[in-house]
């Protein structure tokens, strides 16, 4: 009999086995408060000087913006972006916290952080984040109309013959879920979650910025 199942013949019983976390959070929760106005100026400053990653994103077809391929450096350039990782530090240790994971007195550290700004009818594809423990983001601008983040069931590659969920299962039983951030918003979920941002079809830039935390 698997371990944490009851049987009792006179009634049934059905368990959720496994659980896929998914944290959310204000970024303002924890340490120095972030002037939301300030991070966004920050971004699309970036953006403007950044050659290097304009024609990083000519050359791969990304529309918009993305500070992933060209810089490493963000915090030293503009203060806000320590105060944004002093708060995602404090927002990574409570969900590892939660994960109940084993650090073996180390700590979750921050490897990468970048800027991502889609305008209308940008994409982000579906992926995942390897060589990482947890990853997320944190949303800057999110104007009406923004794309929802979408998370697709790890087990989705797996079902082979299972037919399709119901339209309106249960939101743990369906095979895609869509959160809609708020600006100002922290989610975070561990790496190996396939997730991406369909079509942006806001008027206006939807600015987030995201991380991956590593272990060792």
């Amino acid at each position: 009999m698997a371990a944490g199942l009851v049987y009792d013949s006179a009634m049934s019983q059905i368990e959720s086995l496994f659980v896929t976390r998914l944290y959310r959070a204000p970024l303002s929760e924890f340490g120095k408060g972030v002037d939301p106005s300030e991070l966004e100026d920050a971004c699309l400053s970036i953006a403007e000087d950044d050659e290097a990653g304009q024609n990083w994103c000519e050359e791969n077809a990304f529309a918009g913006y993305t500070s992933y391929a060209s810089l490493t450096d963000l915090p030293w350039r503009f203060p806000i972006f320590k105060d944004v990782v002093k708060a995602l530090d404090k927002h990574v240790a409570a969900f590892a916290k939660d994960l109940q994971f084993d650090l073996d007195g180390k700590k979750l550290k921050l490897d990468s952080l970048w800027i991502n700004i889609l305008p209308t009818g940008g994409i982000h594809t579906a992926h995942i984040h390897p060589h990482s423990v947890i990853s997320g983001t944190t949303y800057v601008a999110m104007p009406e109309g923004a794309s929802a983040i979408k998370f697709e069931d790890p087990r989705h590659a797996m079902m082979m013959a299972a037919p399709a969920r119901k339209a309106k299962a249960r939101p743990e039983m369906r095979s895609f879920i869509y959160v809609a951030p708020d600006a100002g918003d922290v989610l975070l979920w561990e790496s190996w979650l396939r997730h991406e941002v369909p079509m942006n079809m806001a008027e206006d830039d939807r600015i987030s910025v995201s991380f991956n935390y590593g272990w060792g």
